[in-house]
């Protein structure tokens, strides 16, 4: 049974909020996030970490803007994912903003598998790039940068992954974890790396010259021929995207990033591919919360580099007007729907293989069935992850690339007490051979191993679990903002908790309260709608997918949220658990 806490609040920082003007509710919420300045909560631009304390940031502006001005191609090799995907769509758009010449090349997963590999780099290489630029990937490509250096084709790396022991022999690398980066932020997704970069070419551009009418410079390049300097906040929707759907820490950095790109959005500023992405989810971008970004346009994304190719995804990023992006937006929308298909069965086949009686008793998992979807396992993982509170990995057959070679690609998703890729790390270290290669962060993590290891690795990984993880840290917390009184529960207060940045790190509100149940019937033959009272106040509540009818008195977990139906607006309560009283 979960246990229910509160979180703790700094009496000095709620204090401070309050005093500036921060609603009283709202100071709470952040104080109990750490945030101890007003300035931290405004979102502004201005307040963006600078970019020069990115470790080679300088070195490769230079040399992308030698490459500018002498007319080079560059080929970004992006990743798969949501993030990969983004980070490729604003390198290309931005780089043509800055007079780049760039074309872009993305792994199929079922073909190449992930990241820089000399498989990709004799793919590349038939493009004649003059450099290639790697977008979420890349500090782990030792074999595929030495491959492209043999050819003569220097590498320019951005990522945000953790590094191993060796770092690729790349002409230059912008990652804030690489060793001696002393970037305040280690949370950057790799979209918000190659943001960084391209307004560290911008400025390094705008010192040679570039942008100004009648510059004295030499060169014929456009750029210094006079004209607008290109306002790169264009691309700030897609690097709010990208960062949230990536799931990385939402530190102040990152949410100034999510939260100016929700602002462009909103304004209906938005690029022509994400506005399509909001009408084929059915949401209203006027309204665009971190929640449409993580649980609506992120796994649409994140589909076609799932189940079928990337560059469906990157052109509607990319597209230049709703015309050109709808019919890609609606691809999408039909391959997240049969992802969903392929996942429901995934799911029942894992619970068909796990034996509640062993499953109580593990203190980690790894789970194979020969008939999985390598582009699913991931999403297997979390959901089986969230079931069992306890670091799950799961794997499939690893696609046609791999056909014959006996290997399967595993996926994994862990708790807070436990750092995956450490973990991985460990049983490598333990259990030289074991594991064939592996990557990933602390909550998320792929590995590839041979079929025929998968016992001795799930032997491996549950005696870690055992050895890493206390009863304590399997036990499943629910933490909450506490309570609030009745009259604290209004539609003015409950619009901004829905237009502030809430995610990974910076858990979204819930409180906490005692309920009796007034009225309760079943909706849509599966949610159930109740009537409640506290203290004496009435409210609206819906507990999803409950059939079972709730108890006359309970301690309810909620999100208050609003209703608008028929032009009027209700405050409802979204119970996420309850107990009796």
């Amino acid at each position: 049974m979960p246990v229910i806490s509160t979180r703790s609040i700094n009496p000095d920082s709620l204090s401070t909020l309050i005093h500036h003007g921060i609603d009283p509710v709202l100071a709470r919420l952040y104080a109990a996030r750490g945030v101890n300045a007003a300035e931290e909560t405004e979102g502004k631009l201005t307040r963006l970490l600078p970019f020069d304390s990115l470790k080679g940031i300088g070195h490769m502006a230079a040399e992308l803007a030698d490459g500018i001005e002498a007319g080079a191609h560059f080929l970004i090799v992006a990743d798969y994912d949501a993030d990969g995907a983004t980070a490729c769509a604003i390198g290309v758009e931005g780089l043509r903003m800055l007079g780049a010449n760039v074309s872009y090349l993305v792994p199929n997963r079922q073909k190449h598998g992930y990241g820089l590999s000399p498989a990709i780099v004799e793919e590349a290489a038939a493009l004649s790039p003059d450099a290639l630029i790697t977008v979420d990937n890349g500090i782990a490509a030792i074999e595929g940068v030495a491959a492209a250096n043999e050819l003569g084709i220097p590498v320019y790396v951005t990522d945000h992954h953790l590094p191993g022991d060796q770092l690729p022999d790349a002409a230059a690398i912008v990652n804030p974890n690489q060793p001696g980066c002393t970037f305040p932020s280690k949370n950057l997704a790799g979209v918000g790396v190659m943001f960084y970069v391209l307004v560290a070419l911008r400025a390094e551009l705008r010192k040679r010259g570039a942008f100004m009418q009648q510059s004295p410079g030499a060169s014929r390049h456009p750029l210094y021929q006079g004209g607008k300097e290109p306002d790169l906040r264009c691309l700030l929707d897609r690097v709010a995207l990208g960062t949230v759907a990536d799931v990385v820490r939402l530190d102040a950095n990152n949410r100034i990033f999510v939260n100016q790109g929700l602002q462009r959005i909103r304004a209906g500023l938005a690029s022509p591919g994400i506005q399509a992405l909001f009408q084929v989810a059915g949401r209203d971008p006027r309204k665009a919360s971190v929640y449409d970004l993580g649980f609506m346009l992120g796994p649409r994304l994140n589909a076609a580099g799932r189940l079928e190719d990337m560059r469906l995804g990157i052109e509607c990023l990319l597209a230049s007007n709703l015309q050109t992006a709808l019919p890609l937006a609606r691809q999408l929308h039909e391959i997240n729907q049969s992802r969903k298909s392929i996942e429901a069965d995934m799911k029942e086949q894992a619970f068909a293989l796990l034996d509640e009686s062993e499953t109580a008793n593990r203190h980690a998992m790894a789970v194979y069935h020969p008939e999985w979807h390598a582009g699913v396992v991931g999403i297997l993982a979390s959901r089986l992850k969230e079931q069992y509170h306890c670091p799950v990995i799961a794997f499939a057959p690893g696609g046609p690339e791999l056909e014959g070679s006996g290997e399967l690609k595993g996926s994994g998703r862990s708790i807070a007490a436990l750092h995956l890729r450490d973990a991985l790390d460990w049983i490598d270290r333990q259990h030289p051979g074991l594991i064939v290669k592996f990557g990933g962060h602390a909550m998320a993590a792929g590995l590839t191993i041979r079929k025929a290891d998968f016992p001795a690795f799930q032997k491996a990984f549950e005696e870690l679990g055992k050895a890493w993880l206390s009863p304590g840290d399997l036990e499943e917390t629910i933490e909450t903002d506490g309570e609030l009184q009745a009259d604290e529960i209004r539609i003015d207060r409950i619009q901004e908790m829905e237009r502030a940045v809430w995610g990974q790190g910076f858990p979204s509100p819930q409180f906490q309260g005692d309920f009796t149940v007034i009225t309760q019937r079943l909706v849509g033959e599966k949610h159930l709608k109740l009537e409640v009272s506290l203290e004496q106040n009435r409210f609206e509540a819906m507990a999803f997918f409950q059939t079972e009818p709730l108890p006359e008195k309970f301690r309810g977990v909620y999100v208050p949220m609003l209703n608008e139906f028929n032009g009027s607006t209700r405050i409802q309560l979204k119970l996420n658990f309850w107990e009796p009283l």
